[in-house]
């Protein structure tokens, strides 16, 4: 009989996040940028133009292999540098400015310009930075100029977010995900550089959804708003970035990120620790399921209407029940870390083939239904290296 993990233990947590890099690694794409994964680890076929890459996906890589190079992962600096030559050279728009959602070898197949890959660009930049890329200050820069030209609304201090390549026709919706892996990337780019400026767009933009909206709600988080940043309770969109309802599990990212940028902040905002305990509380009360995991989204009226069961809540409560831990001790929180990982080792972890399983049945065996084979390393790799101290703030 296997024992339990000691899902605390540092050694335990670098070994999973080694075992989720070796499964990547077969991501690289010859062609330049990376390929999504199947279930087995195999790249899907690319079609007659090679295999899409799509922005978020390429800059997560290059962010996880920049993360990578601290532990010392064997040929991460050359798949930081992998992507963004890619990046730079194929997934830039030379003529309009900002990035293309997804290219393939022959250009662009998908031209929109996204808030939310745009996000993951700052990210990238801010930890190809940190592992010493050459290019990191340029791709910075790209991403800074789309950002307050063409993204940033300065009367709401947040970010719209769709628009076509030549930044015309802009989507008449604003929603709160793009704004949350902003304040990620922002906070990334100010301890990668120092702006004060770039801290002060990340608290306006928590200040909105988190202490306005989140707070007014319960500590539920508020998804999809009108161009006025009016609550659009009855907005259904593309049931993977802008599903219907509310979602547990960004309440729980959300919990994570509003602590660090406490940290980054000076501990001043005595609103943001309590935010963060607000809404892991409200999100493990609602989302988790007698089964075990997260609902996938609630309803109006704060009941589950898609009990889909992902990956990435679960990546998510581990790393922010770590983060409360350290900065607000109390047993609920250890609590919850050791049963999400417990249920995250048994449900998601593929112990076979390697990776993580990015969602499962009602009898807890693989689907397909959101995510197609396993794309996606950012949740999983950072749910193993935040509570190994390797990346986030110091929060003692």
């Amino acid at each position: 009989m296997t024992s339990t993990p000691d899902y605390r233990s540092q050694d335990w947590l670098l070994s999973q996040a080694r075992a989720i890099l070796k499964f990547h690694d077969a991501g690289r794409d010859p062609s330049g940028g990376f390929r999504a994964l199947d279930l087995e680890g195999k790249p899907f076929p690319a079609g007659p133009g090679g295999a899409p890459r799509i922005l978020h996906d390429i800059c997560r890589m290059i962010h996880c292999y920049a993360i990578a190079t601290r532990i010392d992962w064997p040929g991460a600096a050359e798949m930081v540098d992998h992507g963004m030559n890619w990046l730079l050279t194929r997934q830039y728009d030379a003529v309009n400015g900002g990035f293309f959602w997804a290219v393939d070898d022959n250009g662009p197949i998908d031209p929109l310009k996204q808030a939310y890959g745009h996000a993951f660009v700052l990210l990238a930049a801010a930890s190809a930075h940190q592992a010493g890329h050459k290019d990191a200050e340029k791709l910075r820069d790209l991403g800074l100029d789309a950002l307050w030209t063409h993204f940033w609304d300065q009367d709401f201090q947040a970010v719209s977010d769709t628009f076509d390549a030549d930044w015309s026709n802009g989507l008449p919706y604003r929603g709160q995900n793009a704004n949350m892996h902003l304040t990620e990337a922002l906070m990334a780019v100010y301890t990668a550089w120092g702006d004060p400026d770039i801290l002060a767009a990340a608290t306006a933009i928590s200040e909105r959804i988190i202490n306005q909206n989140a707070r007014a709600a319960g500590w539920v988080v508020p998804e999809h708003f009108t161009p006025g940043w009016q609550i659009d309770p009855d907005f259904d969109g593309d049931a993977m970035f802008r599903p219907s309802g509310t979602t547990p599990g960004h309440a729980l990212e959300w919990s994570r990120l509003v602590l660090e940028l406490w940290q980054l902040s000076g501990r001043r905002a005595a609103w943001m620790p309590e935010a963060a305990q607000g809404l892991y509380r409200q999100a493990v009360a609602l989302g988790w399921l007698p089964e075990g995991g997260f609902a996938y989204t609630l309803g109006n009226d704060g009941k589950v209407s898609r009990d889909w069961r992902l990956w990435w809540p679960c990546a998510e409560a581990i790393a922010a029940a770590w983060a409360l831990d350290q900065t607000v001790p109390d047993p609920f929180w250890g609590t919850w870390y050791d049963r999400v990982w417990a249920f995250t080792d048994a449900s998601f972890i593929d112990h076979e083939f390697g990776g993580w399983i990015h969602e499962i049945d009602p009898e807890g065996k693989p689907q397909t239904r959101v995510f197609n084979g396993k794309p996606d390393i950012y949740h999983a790799l950072q749910a193993c290296l935040i509570p190994a101290g390797v990346m986030g703030p110091r929060y003692r």
